[in-house]
């Protein structure tokens, strides 16, 4: 670990352990995961560290999932010199290859990221996605073949709720997740088909709703 990062013993000790998780499975571990590995009390003692870490620049956090834990290049950077460069080869953009979790169905009201989402874990190129994806969703349904995307397909999805009108978005609606596109204006949300078999979504308001990622690829399941 380099003198720049500036990290306390047991903040290395928990990023080299998330390193080790994304390396070994291809997701980070969960704040539970890493109370239970370290000997915590509980997790909120993991969240601290966390928080830390983000502060120092070396994660970044995404709300809502237990799994949105992300190292950053300044991460990558300190992880280096102590022998990581091929514990982090297969999982971290900008390398040979990508290791995403494949989220299949998912329960009503779970984050979508949760454990019993995830069936396996895909080894994919970087340079196939405009932006780093945080995982892969399985289509289900044909309600977006007008855009390319088939029942079946794997729809690589950045997580976040910076996105923009026209764009193709994971949503959540109620309990339910769904892949449409994006039309809000001043009074209302729409998410679009891009099948005329399908009627646009209209988000009622008061209606829990909610941007859970943003698409930005796609592999055809061949399997």
């Amino acid at each position: 670990m380099t003198q720049a990062a500036k990290l306390t013993a047991r903040q290395e000790e928990i990023l080299k352990l998330i390193a080790r998780s994304i390396e070994r499975s291809g997701y980070p571990p969960t704040r539970a995961e890493i109370a239970a590995e370290l000997g915590f009390r509980s997790a909120n003692a993991a969240e601290d560290h966390l928080h830390a870490l983000a502060r120092k620049g070396m994660l970044e956090l995404a709300s809502g999932t237990s799994r949105g834990i992300r190292l950053t290049a300044q991460a990558r950077a300190a992880l280096r010199p102590a022998g990581a460069e091929g514990m982090l080869a297969r999982a971290l953009p900008g390398m040979e290859q990508l290791l995403l979790p494949l989220i299949g169905r998912v329960a009503a009201g779970n984050p979508i990221l949760a454990q019993e989402h995830i069936e396996s874990t895909l080894g994919v190129d970087p340079a196939l996605f405009s932006a780093r994806p945080d995982y892969l969703l399985k289509v289900r349904g044909a309600s977006m073949q007008g855009a390319g995307i088939l029942d079946g397909d794997l729809l690589a999805v950045r997580q976040t709720r910076e996105v923009r009108n026209g764009q193709i978005v994971i949503a959540r609606l109620g309990d339910e997740v769904t892949v449409k596109r994006l039309r809000r204006s001043a009074s209302r949300i729409e998410l679009l088909p891009e099948n005329p078999d399908f009627q646009p979504i209209v988000v009622e308001p008061g209606q829990a709703f909610d941007i859970e990622g943003l698409a930005v690829g796609l592999v055809r399941n061949a399997l």
